[in-house]
Protein backbone atom coordinates (compact mmCIF):
# COMPACT_ATOMS: atom_id res chain seq x y z
CA UNK A 1 0.00 0.00 0.00
CA UNK A 2 1.21 3.47 -0.83
CA UNK A 3 2.16 5.70 2.14
CA UNK A 4 -0.13 8.52 0.92
CA UNK A 5 -3.76 7.26 0.95
CA UNK A 6 -4.97 10.26 -1.11
CA UNK A 7 -2.61 9.29 -3.93
CA UNK A 8 -4.19 7.45 -6.84
CA UNK A 9 -0.92 7.13 -8.72
CA UNK A 10 2.72 8.00 -8.00
CA UNK A 11 4.99 8.78 -10.93
CA UNK A 12 8.76 9.14 -11.15
CA UNK A 13 10.15 11.23 -14.00
CA UNK A 14 13.75 10.57 -15.03
CA UNK A 15 15.92 12.67 -17.34
CA UNK A 16 18.94 10.37 -17.84
CA UNK A 17 22.50 11.57 -18.26
CA UNK A 18 26.03 10.29 -17.78
CA UNK A 19 27.10 13.24 -15.61
CA UNK A 20 23.77 14.36 -14.14
CA UNK A 21 20.42 12.56 -14.06
CA UNK A 22 17.36 14.52 -13.02
CA UNK A 23 14.53 12.85 -11.12
CA UNK A 24 11.17 14.04 -9.87
CA UNK A 25 8.28 12.38 -8.05
CA UNK A 26 4.65 13.48 -8.24
CA UNK A 27 1.40 12.11 -6.88
CA UNK A 28 -1.84 12.31 -8.84
CA UNK A 29 -5.19 12.11 -7.13
CA UNK A 30 -8.24 10.39 -8.60
CA UNK A 31 -9.13 13.56 -10.52
CA UNK A 32 -5.62 13.76 -11.99
CA UNK A 33 -4.43 16.73 -9.92
CA UNK A 34 -0.67 16.63 -9.54
CA UNK A 35 1.21 17.24 -6.32
CA UNK A 36 4.99 17.45 -6.14
CA UNK A 37 6.64 15.04 -3.72
CA UNK A 38 10.40 15.37 -4.26
CA UNK A 39 12.97 16.11 -6.94
CA UNK A 40 16.70 16.16 -7.30
CA UNK A 41 19.73 15.50 -9.44
CA UNK A 42 22.00 12.49 -9.27
CA UNK A 43 25.48 13.96 -9.84
CA UNK A 44 27.84 11.32 -11.14
CA UNK A 45 31.09 13.27 -11.03
CA UNK A 46 34.38 12.13 -12.51
CA UNK A 47 35.59 8.64 -13.16
CA UNK A 48 35.12 6.08 -15.87
CA UNK A 49 31.80 5.41 -17.52
CA UNK A 50 31.35 2.06 -15.76
CA UNK A 51 31.86 3.67 -12.34
CA UNK A 52 29.38 6.46 -13.14
CA UNK A 53 26.80 3.95 -14.37
CA UNK A 54 27.21 1.87 -11.19
CA UNK A 55 26.72 5.01 -9.09
CA UNK A 56 23.63 5.92 -11.13
CA UNK A 57 22.13 2.48 -10.55
CA UNK A 58 22.84 2.55 -6.80
CA UNK A 59 21.33 6.00 -6.30
CA UNK A 60 18.32 5.21 -8.47
CA UNK A 61 17.61 2.07 -6.40
CA UNK A 62 17.55 4.28 -3.28
CA UNK A 63 15.07 6.69 -4.91
CA UNK A 64 12.78 3.89 -6.17
CA UNK A 65 12.78 2.15 -2.79
CA UNK A 66 12.15 5.39 -0.88
CA UNK A 67 9.34 6.80 -3.05
CA UNK A 68 7.79 3.56 -4.42
CA UNK A 69 6.50 4.87 -7.77
CA UNK A 70 4.00 2.79 -9.73
CA UNK A 71 5.08 4.33 -13.03
CA UNK A 72 8.29 5.90 -14.28
CA UNK A 73 8.48 8.22 -17.26
CA UNK A 74 11.88 8.22 -18.96
CA UNK A 75 12.93 10.62 -21.66
CA UNK A 76 13.56 9.06 -25.06
CA UNK A 77 16.95 9.60 -26.62
CA UNK A 78 17.00 12.55 -28.96
CA UNK A 79 19.12 12.66 -32.09
CA UNK A 80 22.54 13.80 -30.94
CA UNK A 81 25.12 15.54 -33.09
CA UNK A 82 27.91 13.47 -31.55
CA UNK A 83 27.65 9.70 -31.85
CA UNK A 84 29.82 9.04 -28.78
CA UNK A 85 27.63 11.25 -26.56
CA UNK A 86 24.49 9.50 -27.83
CA UNK A 87 26.05 6.09 -27.16
CA UNK A 88 27.01 7.03 -23.59
CA UNK A 89 23.54 8.47 -22.97
CA UNK A 90 22.14 5.19 -24.24
CA UNK A 91 24.18 3.36 -21.60
CA UNK A 92 22.78 5.59 -18.83
CA UNK A 93 19.25 5.16 -20.15
CA UNK A 94 19.75 1.39 -20.23
CA UNK A 95 20.80 1.39 -16.57
CA UNK A 96 17.70 3.42 -15.71
CA UNK A 97 15.35 1.10 -17.62
CA UNK A 98 16.92 -2.06 -16.17
CA UNK A 99 16.80 -0.71 -12.61
CA UNK A 100 13.12 0.23 -12.98
CA UNK A 101 12.26 -3.14 -14.51
CA UNK A 102 14.01 -4.99 -11.66
CA UNK A 103 11.75 -3.09 -9.23
CA UNK A 104 8.57 -3.87 -11.22
CA UNK A 105 7.95 -0.21 -12.03
CA UNK A 106 5.81 0.36 -15.14
CA UNK A 107 7.82 2.34 -17.69
CA UNK A 108 6.65 5.00 -20.14
CA UNK A 109 9.00 6.72 -22.57
CA UNK A 110 8.25 10.13 -24.00
CA UNK A 111 10.05 12.34 -26.50
CA UNK A 112 11.33 15.73 -25.35
CA UNK A 113 8.99 17.50 -27.81
CA UNK A 114 5.94 15.66 -26.47
CA UNK A 115 6.87 16.55 -22.89
CA UNK A 116 7.35 20.21 -23.81
CA UNK A 117 4.01 20.24 -25.63
CA UNK A 118 2.20 18.60 -22.69
CA UNK A 119 3.66 20.91 -20.06
CA UNK A 120 4.42 24.21 -21.82
CA UNK A 121 1.92 24.09 -24.68
CA UNK A 122 4.39 23.81 -27.56
CA UNK A 123 7.17 21.41 -28.52
CA UNK A 124 9.85 24.08 -28.99
CA UNK A 125 9.82 25.43 -25.41
CA UNK A 126 13.27 25.96 -23.92
CA UNK A 127 14.35 24.58 -20.53
CA UNK A 128 13.53 27.82 -18.69
CA UNK A 129 10.01 27.91 -20.13
CA UNK A 130 9.42 24.27 -19.18
CA UNK A 131 10.75 24.93 -15.67
CA UNK A 132 8.43 27.94 -15.26
CA UNK A 133 5.41 25.87 -16.30
CA UNK A 134 6.41 23.03 -13.94
CA UNK A 135 6.70 25.54 -11.12
CA UNK A 136 3.27 26.98 -11.90
CA UNK A 137 1.57 23.59 -12.30
CA UNK A 138 2.99 22.30 -9.02
CA UNK A 139 2.83 25.72 -7.30
CA UNK A 140 6.45 25.62 -6.24
CA UNK A 141 7.85 28.55 -4.29
CA UNK A 142 11.35 27.70 -5.47
CA UNK A 143 12.31 25.72 -8.54
CA UNK A 144 14.71 22.80 -8.17
CA UNK A 145 17.72 22.43 -10.49
CA UNK A 146 16.94 22.42 -14.22
CA UNK A 147 17.59 18.67 -14.58
CA UNK A 148 15.09 18.06 -11.78
CA UNK A 149 12.44 20.32 -13.36
CA UNK A 150 12.92 18.40 -16.63
CA UNK A 151 12.22 15.19 -14.69
CA UNK A 152 9.14 16.69 -13.05
CA UNK A 153 7.94 17.74 -16.52
CA UNK A 154 8.33 14.11 -17.65
CA UNK A 155 6.24 12.92 -14.70
CA UNK A 156 3.56 15.56 -15.38
CA UNK A 157 3.41 14.65 -19.07
CA UNK A 158 3.26 10.97 -18.16
CA UNK A 159 0.35 11.60 -15.82
CA UNK A 160 -1.68 12.69 -18.84
CA UNK A 161 -1.12 9.26 -20.40
CA UNK A 162 -2.74 7.42 -17.49
CA UNK A 163 -6.12 6.35 -18.80
CA UNK A 164 -7.58 6.10 -15.29
CA UNK A 165 -6.87 9.75 -14.55
CA UNK A 166 -8.37 12.94 -15.95
CA UNK A 167 -6.04 15.63 -17.35
CA UNK A 168 -3.98 17.09 -14.52
CA UNK A 169 -4.29 20.49 -12.98
CA UNK A 170 -1.36 21.42 -10.81
CA UNK A 171 -1.78 21.80 -7.11
CA UNK A 172 0.34 22.20 -4.05
CA UNK A 173 3.69 21.44 -2.62
CA UNK A 174 6.31 23.91 -1.72
CA UNK A 175 9.53 23.49 0.13
CA UNK A 176 12.88 25.19 -0.13
CA UNK A 177 14.64 21.82 -0.09
CA UNK A 178 11.92 20.43 -2.37
CA UNK A 179 10.93 17.45 -0.36
CA UNK A 180 7.56 16.95 1.27
CA UNK A 181 7.88 16.92 5.08
CA UNK A 182 7.55 13.45 6.61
Amino acid sequence: MHPNPACAHRLLGIDPGTRATGWGVIDCDVRGRATGVAAGVIRLGAGGLADRLAALQAQLVTIVERYAPRTAVVEEIFIAKHARAALQLGHARGVVLATLACHAVTIQTLSPALVKRAVAGHGQADKRQVAAHVGALLRLEKLPAIDATDALALALAGSRNLSALAPFSGTHTTSAVWRRPA
